[in-house]
């Protein structure tokens, strides 16, 4: 029987046999194309390196604004038939907003790329940002904020968490804006940032499915072409100073559990052929947790029941700094801190014992499978692309990327956990739950959807 590493690799293999194209327009436009022939279909997305972290304080949440915004019609498409034309010819679109990023997709059969190409380009260069339209969706956005963040408890402690764990760098700022800034935003301030940011020379087109390399090139040329390259603003560097002990928050928040945040600075990778790190960190996170049998679920879980769930977190891709992250809701009548002490025991052993070969082997196969099963969707291709490429990686990496977990040794891990597990570089939030009070029926606000 051939194992799940086998089966696995042999998967891989055969994806990496897809062709895979890659170049810039004149413009300075980057353009992405993964040939996947198994269904006439295809994804189309286009990213603008510029996320939350290009904001300034005043004006958070103006680029998860701006992507609502994008949907609201150009000098050419009408308010709301962008989305029409795209469920007409039998498609979705959406898009989403990131600290590093904001992205926009469709998904359709492949002989309809064209009439994606062709309005995406156009609300590149010709959108019409209304003051009437922005004071009816910035509404929505507040309501988004209030539905997701302020009436969710665990929310708002990571919300808190980092913005006390990050000291200068803009990571520290939520996504979606505080609420004040939401506030007292204008149609002038997501004017002022499409100006800024959306521009051929700071987008990549990432096509992935059943096309043909050049007949994409030569639809991107037709429609982006044309669209002049933008004088983009200087990036500084935004390095976060060094942190100097640990740093511990308590929010009180309406909820039914207590809850505990643990998040340490982490590195991210940059030099995908010489980092080690990283991928030792991933590995890392699914030692600790990820199945049943991982470390975090089966001691603190299973067999101290001091905690409900437990689980760890990493993304080693990213244009900023990382977080190595540990969350965990404790057992009925047991503390935060009980529970604080047993994940750092735990931390602790690996620190001291290592994890075993055995162990390190099943790990592997885990986070293999799970990055070859994620590759079997054609959204995910495409998805996985844009983020290394916006995070300043090249394909080279995302192929690569198996290669070099599969050479992450027991030693690596260690040694990571060692080095980054420290009490210098960790951030603590607690949640201490406040009586559940009875909360007033907000209206509805249209576009929102509301909780149950």
């Amino acid at each position: 029987m051939r194992s799940l590493w086998a089966i696995g690799l042999a998967l891989l293999l055969g994806s990496a046999q897809a062709a895979l194209t890659d170049v810039t327009l004149d413009n300075g436009m980057r353009v992405i194309v993964h040939e996947d022939r198994r269904a006439p279909v295809m994804v189309s997305q286009v990213w603008y390196r510029a996320g939350s972290m290009d904001e300034f304080n005043g004006t958070t949440g103006v680029a998860h604004v701006l992507e609502h915004m994008m949907f609201k019609g150009t000098k050419n498409v009408p308010p709301g038939e962008f989305s029409k034309r795209i469920a007409a010819a039998g498609g979705r679109e959406n898009a989403f907003t990131s600290r590093d990023y904001t992205a926009y997709f469709q998904q359709m059969q492949k002989d309809r790329l064209a009439l994606s190409m062709q309005l995406e380009a156009d609300r590149m260069a010709n959108l019409v940002i209304s003051d009437e339209l922005f004071a009816k969706e910035i509404q929505v956005v507040m309501e988004e904020r209030r539905l997701r963040t302020d009436d969710q408890p665990q929310s708002v402690l990571v919300e808190r968490l980092m913005a006390t764990a990050y000291q200068a760098h803009p990571y520290r700022r939520p996504i979606i804006g505080w609420m004040d800034d939401l506030q007292n935003m204008t149609a002038q301030d997501a004017r002022d940032w499409y100006a800024r940011w959306y521009a051929p020379n700071n987008a990549t087109l990432v096509v992935a499915g059943d096309v043909k390399a050049d007949e994409v090139i030569a639809l991107a040329k037709q429609y982006f072409s044309a669209l002049p390259a933008g004088a983009l603003p200087e990036r500084r560097p935004q390095a976060e100073p060094a942190q100097v002990g640990v740093k511990r928050i308590v929010v009180k928040a309406s909820a039914q559990l207590p809850y505990l945040l643990m998040a340490w600075h982490a590195p991210t990778l940059k030099d995908w052929a010489q980092d080690t790190t990283p991928y030792a960190l991933q590995i890392l996170a699914g030692v600790l947790s990820g199945n049943d049998s991982a470390r975090l679920q089966t001691s603190l879980v299973k067999m101290q029941q001091i905690a409900v769930n437990a689980s760890a977190g990493y993304d080693a891709v990213s244009r900023g700094p990382g977080m190595f992250m540990i969350d965990a809701t404790p057992a009925p009548g047991k503390s935060v801190d009980t529970l604080e002490k047993a994940i750092r025991n735990e931390l602790e052993r690996v620190q001291r014992e290592g994890i075993s070969e055995a162990e390190l082997a099943r790990v592997k196969a885990q986070v293999i499978a799970a990055d070859v099963y994620q590759r079997d969707s054609l959204f995910y291709q495409a998805m996985q692309l844009g983020e290394y490429v916006t995070a300043g990686l090249p394909p080279a990496a995302l192929a690569g990327r198996v290669g070099k977990l599969r050479a992450v040794t027991a030693a690596e891990v260690q040694a990571a956990a060692q080095q980054w597990l420290q009490d210098d570089r960790l951030s603590v939030a607690e949640l201490d739950p406040q009586p559940l009070d009875a909360q007033p029926a907000r209206a509805n606000v249209p576009g929102v959807r509301h909780a149950n």
